[in-house]
């Protein structure tokens, strides 16, 4: 029995491809909102970070109305590190819009997620978007959606999707890409044509399956997913079905739909809808809500493991409580362990000190996006460097690789391949796609590409583009990969940097700091130009005479120094260093404040590195 009245899909799509923009267009042409109602761009965007940002973090579920249907609309993340958000919400729908841009192609992302829609055996639609833009090439974006679909052994069934040119930003779409009508009409029929209407028995017992958590301070956790069978009623007793097999009873307390950007309460939903759920205080993603009486539990969904992780420690630098005002190790437990609340991609294991934290992820943005709200929410805290996670696999040491695209310029390619062969990637593919533009294809083990972003754009001028999702779990390769080869320059004592002592300094490296800032012993303060570190006395201060001459005091100009944002601050760390992170600042420190403590540290190190007889 089908529900004709409904049509459920997931919008999806590589990062900046314009899912999020064509949502908003979808929204408001749909007559969702009133006609003198002020809406923001990327209204789907609800979190600050996503906004100043551009990307979309975690997936969101709208509905709009088309005509007599009801369309469930959800819009997923296209950054490889938000995946884990991506192959869950397959679960929930009948169909995908894969967004292609008209320019770029087929990017990492696009294969990611239209591998796991395959996967799922939903039904693709394919929006070449953005056709209004210079340079675009539709015809040939949809010969490459072909030999993509090709590549991920897509059914033939799969393989007779329909294709919808648009332009999001204008809000106007056409079946073909020289004739596009004044909205997104055909989008909407193309949609209500093609993509099935769910399956719904509402005769059979309840079975709705959990697929994304929310939280709030009132209701508590949060369950949004979609019913497969059956009807659900407010204040109704359930049976859950948990991941470790048990079936616990529990009351829906609230039940919402979705209509717009708000979530509605009502009364009862019925097989087919997405709904959201409080009353249950420790659902779970993958659970299965079912009636009372039939608590029969759906296929488990797999949620991906962590591929990185860093230890998150309570500050102890010399200017710990200054900025914060949550700086306490409870603190620090609460908020890591609120976050599994809602995000399950997420691990946080206690070590032997009660200071510290290993907290592991799908990548260094999806970790440094949590210290960066962390930070907003008034944290001071630690950071170590970021560390790929090695696992044991039949035996044999394996560890995650990526899928690196770079597209670049003809004249850095070669640099590019240079630095990348030091980092142990293996090109699988390269093309001249014209504009003198360059698309090189590698796989490279996860560490080679701590770190490299910075260096990339340095080589390439910023003139460089570059994506990577994760591609599989392949053997180890041995020593080191990557890593920085720079040391760096370590404040000598506790002060305030002056003009004369960066000024004594600044031929030795690149300096991270202005004058004035508030410095520490052993706080990073600069880049030195050799590979070694070096102490340096910034806080100098030159020592007044009752000598002066005409030319003695003329201005001096200091090159600017480097300033690093929290990403690039992760990113440059080495093994025996922290970040050190509060409301107002991002400092680099060593873990060894104490120059004598350092020096027992790598004398320890250097000792146990040896081959012991």
């Amino acid at each position: 029995m089908k529900r004709l009245d409904i049509r459920n899909i997931a919008i999806i799509a590589h990062v900046d491809h314009g899912k999020t923009t064509l949502v908003d267009k979808l929204l408001i042409q749909s007559g969702t909102f009133r006609s003198n109602q002020q809406v923001e761009e990327r209204m789907m965007d609800s979190n600050d970070l996503e906004r100043e940002r551009g990307i979309t973090i975690l997936a969101k579920t709208t509905s709009v109305k088309y005509n007599d249907f009801t369309i469930n609309i959800l819009d997923t993340p296209g950054h490889a590190d938000f995946g884990g958000e991506v192959e869950r919400i397959m679960s929930m729908v009948d169909g995908v819009l894969l967004i292609v841009d008209a320019f770029e192609g087929c990017m990492p992302q696009t294969r990611f997620v239209l591998k796991k829609a395959l996967e799922a055996k939903v039904t693709p639609i394919v929006v070449v978007n953005k056709v209004d833009r210079d340079n675009a090439r539709p015809q040939e974006v949809i010969n490459e959606v072909y030999d993509l679909f090709i590549d991920l052994d897509a059914t033939e069934d799969q393989l007779e999707f329909p294709i919808v040119y648009a332009s999001g930003l204008q809000g106007i779409a056409g079946l073909e890409p020289d004739k596009l009508e004044g909205d997104l009409r055909p989008l909407f029929d193309t949609i209500v044509e093609h993509m099935p209407a769910p399956d719904a028995d509402e005769s059979a017992p309840l079975q709705m399956q959990v697929t994304m958590l929310d939280y709030n301070d009132f209701l508590g956790r949060i369950g949004i997913g979609r019913i497969y069978r059956g009807t659900m009623n407010l204040n109704e007793m359930v049976s859950v079905t948990t991941r470790d097999g048990e079936v616990k009873k529990a009351r829906i307390q609230k039940l919402f739909g979705f209509s717009g950007l708000q979530r509605v309460e009502q009364k009862t939903a019925r097989a087919g809808d997405i709904v959201a759920i409080s009353g249950i205080d420790d659902i779970n993603v993958g659970e299965t809500v079912c009636h009372v009486d039939h608590p029969e539990a759906l296929p488990l969904l797999k949620i991906d493991e962590p591929t990185l992780q860093m230890t998150f420690l309570v500050n102890n630098s010399p200017f710990a409580g200054r900025e914060g005002k949550h700086v306490t190790s409870r603190k620090l437990r609460d908020r890591l362990m609120s976050e599994l609340e809602t995000d399950v991609s997420l691990r946080v294991d206690e070590t032997d000190s009660p200071d510290a934290y290993v907290v592991s992820g799908r990548g260094e943005l999806h970790l440094s996006i949590l210290v960066e709200n962390m930070r907003r929410e008034g944290f001071e805290l630690g950071v170590s460097k970021p560390e790929v996670i090695i696992r044991m696999i039949d035996g044999q040491k394996m560890e995650p690789a990526e899928l690196l695209i770079i597209d670049v310029p003809e004249e850095y390619t070669g640099p590019v391949m240079e630095t990348l062969g030091q980092r142990k990637a293996e090109m699988v593919n390269m093309i001249n796609n014209g504009f003198g533009q360059v698309r090189l294809e590698f796989i490279i083990p996860s560490r080679g590409l701590i770190g490299y972003r910075t260096e990339f754009l340095t080589i390439t001028r910023g003139y460089g583009i570059l994506n990577h999702s994760f591609d599989s779990y392949r053997p180890l390769v041995p020593g080191a990969v990557g890593g920085r080869h720079a040391g760096v320059l370590i404040s000598h004592e506790t002060g305030t940097a002056t003009t004369y002592g960066l000024m004594s300094v600044e031929d030795r490296g690149t300096m991270f700091i202005h004058p004035g800032t508030e410095v520490y012993e052993g706080m990073i303060v600069g880049e030195h130009n050799r590979d070694n570190d070096l102490v340096v006395n910034v806080c100098k201060e030159k020592h007044a005479t009752n000598v002066r001459s005409a030319t003695k005091d003329e201005t001096v100009k200091m090159k600017a120094p480097r300033m690093l944002s929290l990403e690039e601050a992760l990113e440059y760390l080495n093994d025996d260093e922290l970040c050190e992170v509060t409301p107002q600042s991002v400092r680099l420190r060593k873990k060894y404040l104490n120059k004598s403590d350092r020096e027992r540290y790598e004398k320890q190190r250097r000792y146990e590195a040896q081959p012991q007889a």
